[in-house]
């Protein structure tokens, strides 16, 4: 692999292969460095309308649920800027937000370059069977990746930031959020996401590895609506109206996942039939 000695056997030793894997880390962590770098000058950009894109008013789906509640006579769905004040508990606390925003920004930035060298690495392993059947990996890995993390970040992260702001166990508690609990919430809804929304890539391996296809993916339907509603109420505030509007894209995503399942069947099949 990657140009390495290998044994009389024609495979390589553990050693080996941790030789050839390290010029793809080191090429990977410059490039995260450097990204970090740029990320941590652009702090007004990250910071101010990235992170706090959320909470504040002119963000799309805070316009978008202001609207929804004035139809449906809720005073407000979105953030209510009043309700929402951050504070520092730390003396670092400003600059750790400052630095984990840009780390943060750097690998999501970075991704499709890091499954590159990852990619790079594995190739050589791979018989040319596979890879065919592994053609456009980075690319579908990282479609998979912006669109969760999208969706979690326009659609998750406001109503789990509204309704946690606005949920009041007593009057006579105040809220005082701390801005790193603020941070955590972001990143961990859009990461779950990102990564749910791998789904159909999965099972597009699992179904040339012959562990599933369409017609399990197709009996299950209904234990995997209920899978998919339990994981919506999980990354989502406790409401319905939550809920579903994250249950619905979630189940069009596991439809989709069916027809990725069938048209890898079938492909396979007629590469088999050759």
């Amino acid at each position: 692999m990657s140009g390495q000695p290998q044994t009389p056997a024609g495979e390589m030793t553990f050693a080996e292969h941790l030789d050839a894997l390290r010029p793809h880390l080191v090429r990977g962590a410059v490039v995260i460095l450097v990204l970090v770098v740029v990320a941590f000058c652009l702090k007004e950009l990250l910071v101010d309308k990235v992170l706090f894109g959320p909470v504040a008013e002119w963000f799309p789906t805070n316009r978008l649920l202001i609207r929804l509640g004035a139809l449906s006579g809720i005073d407000r769905l979105g953030v209510r800027p009043e309700d929402f004040q951050l504070v520092s508990t730390t003396l670092a606390g400003q600059f750790n937000l400052h630095l984990t925003v840009s780390v943060a920004a750097a690998f999501a930035a970075g991704f499709p370059y890091l499954l590159w060298e990852l990619w790079r690495f594995v190739r050589p392993a791979l018989t040319p069977r596979e890879l065919r059947g592994c053609r456009r990996f980075v690319l579908y890995v990282s479609l998979g990746f912006f669109a969760g993390l999208a969706f979690g970040y326009f659609m998750i992260a406001p109503l789990t930031v509204a309704f946690l702001t606005q949920y009041r166990v007593s009057a006579l508690v105040t809220n005082m959020i701390d801005v790193n609990s603020y941070l955590s919430t972001v990143l961990n809804v859009s990461l779950a996401c990102a990564v749910v929304f791998q789904l159909p890539l999965l099972v597009h391996f699992l179904t040339r590895m012959g562990i599933l296809g369409p017609a399990f993916l197709r009996r299950y339907r209904r234990h995997a609506i209920v899978v998919l509603a339990i994981l919506s109420a999980i990354i989502t505030p406790p409401d319905a109206f939550s809920m579903v509007l994250v249950l619905l894209p979630l189940y069009g995503l596991y439809e989709y996942s069916i027809r990725i399942s069938e048209r890898t069947q079938r492909k396979y099949s007629s590469e088999t039939e050759r």
